[in-house]
Parts: structure tokens; sequence; C-alpha cells
């Protein structure tokens, strides 16, 4: 319910962005990136957490399945604030109206910032926040072929026989991106959990596409860091599909061991893979 900062996890929102805007015509195409990033008009430089990862020169595919800093932060500066946020204004961000039983806070894409602050949303951090159910609903609407259908908590009511008493119909749904551009996505998820850092949330015998986050905490990073991960699976034989999000929180784990795939992707793995029996 509370927004917090996505970190990685939002880079599928920029290059959601990227794709539809034309800046890349594909997730294979290099991005020309520099490695390190200086941050526009500021003296500061942005590294890689892996830096030893292929991220200089790299294609959106690797940028994901690596989580190239770099690379998504010069994509957002490219593209501008105005451009990124009304891709995530499509996803959900910014959007008070957004209800559900448990009253669900707004995710936020900020406004009114110099060129180094939108380089830096562009890795979800400076003031982006977002809630569980937004990402889960970013990894939905790309698993959907670009249809963000609108959340609801309940499917049906059911009386202590188990006869239903009553249905509820799904939500409403919209296209934010082409099939193409979700295709594109799904392709590049799927390269982050088979081949990148994502590994921790393969299952077998179903398709899954994700994307790890670790977002930074506190003055200066001075806290435990949030650790994310964001996905989908389809399993293969009988066509059943779920969107996950997760974000843990003031884990007890070392700062060293804090990351995305160490902490979130295992237990959305096991929601995956319980929602898919």
């Amino acid at each position: 319910r509370q927004p917090l900062p996505p970190g990685s996890t939002f880079k599928l929102v920029v290059a959601a962005a990227a794709l539809e805007d034309g800046l890349y015509s594909s997730v294979d195409e290099p991005t020309d990136s520099p490695d390190p990033y200086t941050l526009p008009t500021t003296t500061t430089v942005l590294r890689n957490e892996n830096g030893s990862a292929p991220c200089e020169n790299a294609t959106i595919r690797t940028a994901l399945a690596y989580s190239c800093n770099t690379v998504f932060a010069k994509m957002a500066d490219e593209l501008g604030q105005e451009k990124v946020r009304a891709m995530a204004e499509k996803f959900g961000f910014n959007d008070t109206t957004q209800d559900v039983p448990v009253r669900a806070s707004e995710s936020v894409y900020p406004s009114g910032m110099d060129r180094a602050q939108t380089a830096l949303t562009g890795i979800g951090q400076f003031d982006v926040t977002a809630t569980p159910l937004q990402m889960a609903m970013v990894s939905s609407a790309l698993a959907n072929d670009g249809m963000l259908a609108a959340p609801h908590m309940v499917s049906k009511a059911v009386d202590a026989s188990g006869d239903t008493l009553r249905s509820y119909r799904d939500g409403d749904t919209t296209r934010i991106v082409s099939s193409a551009t979700a295709e594109q996505l799904r392709s590049a998820m799927v390269t982050v959990v088979e081949d990148g850092t994502g590994t921790n949330a393969r299952i077998d015998g179903a398709e899954v596409g994700g994307k790890t986050g670790t977002a930074q905490h506190g003055v200066d990073n001075s806290r435990t860091p949030y650790a994310w991960f964001t996905s989908y699976a389809k399993d293969q034989a009988t066509g059943k599909e779920v969107a996950v999000a997760v974000v843990v929180e003031d884990s007890g784990a070392a700062r060293s061991e804090v990351s995305g795939n160490g902490l979130a992707a295992p237990i959305a793995q096991k929601m995956m893979t319980a929602a898919l029996k």
C-alpha cells in the first residue's frame, strides 16, 4: 500500500517509452551508452553496480539483464521527463483515482526536474515512488500484449459449500503500448530470468519474465535498501498466467546480500508457482 522507490524495476517503463517513441527500434539495438555516465550538467559520475557487466553501448535486452544504470539514466535524459512521465501515467502512475478495497496509495512520477534528476528517475530513484500493486500492473500489461487491466480484488463470492453467490467481471482493459513493444519487452524480461539478474524466479514448465530492483533507502542510502522483483509467468501446458510484484523492506540480510534476485525473486517464484497450480 505504501509507495516506495521502485529502483531498477522502473527501467521497464523507461524502456517502453523509448521503444514507443522510436528512440530505439528494438531491444537488440545498441544504445550508444557510455560506462560510466556523467549526469547531465553535473560532474557526478553514475556507475553500475556490477563493474564487470557489459553495459557500454549495451542493448536494452542486455541492459535489463545486467540492470545497467548508465543505459537507463542516459535513456531517460534523452527522452525527457515529459515523455517518461507520459508513459508512467499510462501504466498508472500519478493516478489519484486508482482504488481497491485496501486503498492503495498513489504511485508518483515527479515533475519540475532538471536533467540530472530526470536521468536518475530512469533508474527508479530521485522522487519516483511505486506500490507493489503498481509494479505488478507494469508486468501484467506487458504480459497482456500491451493491455492494462484495471485492478480489482475479488473474482467471486462463494458460500460455505463452495457454491458461487456472485461473480465479478474483470476490470476494463486499455491499450497502453503496442503489441510489438510488449512482445519485445516480454522477450527481454525472459532473458533477465534465464540469463540475467533474475534467475531465482525460474519455474519449470513456465515462461517467466521479470525485472529485479534494489532501491536506495534513507539519507545517503544509510538504511537497508529495498529489494524488488516484478514479474509474470505463463504455464506452457495450461496457458494459465499470473503477474506479481514483491518488495522486501528492512530485511535482516547483510547489506551486501540485499538484492532483488536474492530476496524478492524467490518469494515471487513461490507466489507464481502457487498461482499456476
